[in-house]
């Protein structure tokens, strides 16, 4: 941990002035970019995120005749980095995923990336793209290997790439949602898997590592990365085989876990970790003095609430460090989730295992306010006050100035991305 970095236990807490990323990128974000060259995707998460929810993206006023009430509300930026911006895109991507579980137990695999790597993955954008898309490569063909090793057939799973731990430092890892059980090669049967045990631990740990290093292998033989020159690993031995051996010999993290308890908790599972964003606002406390102050829980002292204070310069660069490049898919599907014939295939599985109710037809809510109404009965076409209708009048987009951070531009907690 640099030497920037003050941490202490604390309870958790708002400070009573309270603060968002979107003020912090506000007050020091010129700064930053004065001093450091910024990716195409980072300059557009900083832009979106600064203005998401205020009078430069536009938006709506809504009023009502009868008892006089208003309220502005402003649209959001929908980038999805932005922590205010993930409310809609959660609710509607697990009602999908609903739709598409299998009456079968599921399993939780976690495939990190050795910490070596780092400085190589974080070098440049298209080492970034490269390498990310390697470890996506690595971690499915691992497991679609052992379900015909193992199983005898086609499995099915999710992948969910996250990046950051929780004081924001590098972490690369994808979290593996697997149906247990496999599609036999002639879809004539469902092979069922283990309750309790789906693949051992340390043969996916071997294949997984094996499969990453021969396609960084390959990766740069064909001078498809940009080599730092004082990375950990120096740009002479990753062209040499031998300077890969250190990482060949060092065990990978699979970590897995038992099954979910059943749908509604790998739902509520998927919900939290889908489109999650490297820092919400509520573990924000201050942003004041240069100094950024926010909670983190240490995993290694049980879990405690702690919070910590970063150099402004230091938070933005490791927030920034998270932003993936333009149009990466950080959530895939394999298998029998691949989205070509999915849904034929998942009606045959649950054919063979007897469950044959289809999925809700009723075509899910695609607007913020309709999931408002569906999740939490509100209407916001509705008047708190009186409850009469409330008129509409759109708001074109505003290039002037506004107010100068979020705190002091509060608007409804509805997301109109």
């Amino acid at each position: 941990m640099p030497d920037a970095a003050l941490c202490s236990a604390a309870p958790a807490g708002r400070s009573s002035r309270g603060c968002e990323l979107a003020d912090i990128l506000i007050r020091y974000g010129e700064a930053y970019r004065s001093a450091h060259r910024l990716t195409c995707s980072q300059a557009k998460a900083m832009a979106a995120i600064t203005q998401c929810r205020t009078a430069a993206l536009g938006g709506q006023r809504h009023w009502c005749a009868a008892c006089g009430y208003q309220r502005y509300v402003y649209h959001s930026c929908r980038n999805r980095h932005c922590p205010k911006c993930q409310a809609t895109a959660t609710a509607a991507w697990v009602k999908a995923r609903e739709d598409e579980l299998l009456p079968v137990p599921y399993f939780h695999n976690v495939f990190t990336l050795p910490h070596e790597l780092n400085a190589l993955v974080l070098f440049s954008e298209r080492n970034r793209r490269a390498l990310l898309k390697l470890l996506f490569d690595a971690a499915a063909q691992t497991l679609l290997e052992f379900g015909r090793g193992e199983l005898g057939g086609q499995i099915g799973f999710t992948l969910v790439l996250h990046t950051w731990d929780q004081q924001l430092r590098p972490h690369f890892h994808l979290h593996a949602l697997i149906a247990s059980g496999a599609l036999a090669p002639d879809g004539a049967r469902w092979i069922a898997g283990g309750r309790e045990f789906l693949f051992p631990v340390r043969g996916l740990s071997k294949m997984f590592r094996a499969k990453y290093l021969d396609g960084l292998a390959e990766l740069l033989a064909c001078g498809k990365l940009d080599l730092p020159p004082q990375a950990a690993l120096s740009a002479e031995l990753l062209r040499r085989s031998a300077g890969l051996r250190r990482l060949r010999k060092k065990p990978w993290v699979v970590y897995s876990e038992r099954p979910f308890a059943g749908p509604k908790k790998l739902i509520d599972y998927l919900g939290r970790y889908t489109h999650r964003t490297a820092i919400a606002n509520h573990r924000i406390l201050a942003c004041d003095d240069q100094q950024v102050r926010f909670t983190w829980r240490d995993r290694r002292d049980g879990d405690r609430r702690k919070v910590m204070s970063l150099p402004a310069e230091e938070f933005i660069r490791r927030f920034l460090t998270h932003v993936l490049p333009q149009r990466f898919m950080r959530i895939r599907h394999y298998g029998l989730l691949a989205n070509r014939g999915k849904q034929e295939r998942l009606a045959h599985v649950r054919a063979l295992l007897g469950n044959r109710t289809a999925p809700d037809a009723n075509d899910p809510p695609q607007t913020a306010a309709q999931w408002l109404h569906v999740l939490l009965g509100i209407d916001i076409h509705q008047c708190p006050r009186c409850g009469g209708p409330l008129a509409t009048e759109s708001l074109s987009p505003c290039r002037g100035d506004w107010p100068e951070t979020a705190t002091t531009r509060r608007v409804p907690p509805w997301d109109t991305s």
